[in-house]
C-alpha cells in the first residue's frame, strides 16, 4: 500500500496541473466593464487560501449551490431569481461573463448570488469547506474535442472526488453536455467516484427548471443531443 502522504501529494500535484480553460482575449463590452467596476466590490469574493464562512458571506444559513463556469450567467440569474431560499456561488474566469452576471444581479435585485473570478479547481481546494455545498451545477463545460486536449476536461477524477468531498450528504452534482463523447466519459468518471450514486439509470431526464441557454440552442441547431447527469452523494 502506498504511503498516504505520498498518495496525497500525487493527488494534489495532479489537481494543480488541471486547467480546464485557456484565457482568451474575448471582448468585454462597456456595459460589462461598468458593471464589474461598480458591483464587484459587493458581489465578488476575492480568491484567497482561507476557507469561506458562507453564513457570513450571505448573511444567512440557506443551502448553497455552486455553479462552475457560468458563462454569461443569464441562466444562473434566472435560477437564483426563482429560488430566493437558496444561495448561489458562481465560479468563472472570464471577465465578460462576470460583468454580465453582475448586471443581471443588479437588474433583478438578486441578494442570493456571489461570484469568485478564479480557477474552479483552486477555489474548491482552498476556499470551500468540506461538506458545505448542497449542489454543484456544471452546464456545458468546454468539451475539448481534440484528443490531445482531453486531459483538460473538467469532469473527471480526481476532480469528481474533490466535488464529492465538498458536498453535503444527499447533495447532488448536476452536469449537462451536448458532446456525446464527453458526456459518456463524464458518466463513467462520476460512476467510478466513491461516495456518489447515479440518481437515474444512465443519463438523467431533462430537468424542467434549468433554463435553456444560447450556447445550448446553438448546439441543438448543429444537431447535438443534450445529455444530463445527476449524481447524489450517499
Amino acid at each position: 500500500m502506498p504511503d498516504l502522504d505520498i498518495e496525497s501529494g500525487i493527488k494534489q500535484s495532479f489537481m494543480r496541473d488541471i486547467k480546464s480553460f485557456v484565457l482568451r482575449s474575448g471582448r468585454t463590452t462597456e456595459a460589462q466593464k461598468r458593471s464589474w467596476e461598480k458591483l464587484s466590490p459587493f458581489f465578488c469574493i476575492p480568491f484567497s487560501e482561507s476557507l469561506l464562512d458562507f453564513t457570513r458571506v450571505f448573511g444567512n444559513s440557506n443551502p448553497l449551490t455552486v455553479e462552475i463556469g457560468f458563462g454569461m450567467g443569464i441562466a444562473t440569474a434566472q435560477i437564483a431569481a426563482a429560488n430566493p431560499q437558496i444561495n448561489y456561488l458562481g465560479i468563472e474566469v472570464f471577465r465578460a461573463g462576470v460583468g454580465r452576471l453582475l448586471w443581471e444581479i443588479e437588474s433583478g435585485n438578486l441578494q442570493n448570488v456571489r461570484i469568485i473570478e478564479h480557477d474552479a479547481v483552486e477555489v474548491l481546494s482552498k476556499m470551500i469547506p468540506p461538506s458545505s455545498v448542497a449542489a454543484f451545477h456544471i452546464f456545458f463545460p468546454d468539451p475539448w474535442p481534440k484528443k490531445k486536449h482531453q486531459k483538460r476536461r473538467l469532469i473527471k477524477r480526481p476532480f469528481t472526488g474533490l466535488l464529492t468531498e465538498k458536498l453535503k450528504a444527499r447533495g447532488y452534482i448536476y452536469a449537462v453536455s451536448d458532446w456525446e463523447d464527453y458526456a459518456l466519459r463524464a458518466l463513467a468518471e462520476l460512476s467510478a467516484t466513491p461516495g456518489l450514486r447515479n440518481n437515474f439509470d444512465g443519463f438523467a431526464p431533462a430537468q424542467a427548471w434549468r433554463p435553456r441557454t444560447k450556447f445550448e440552442e446553438k448546439g441543438l441547431l448543429k444537431g447535438h443531443r443534450v445529455r444530463e447527469l445527476y449524481f447524489v452523494k450517499d
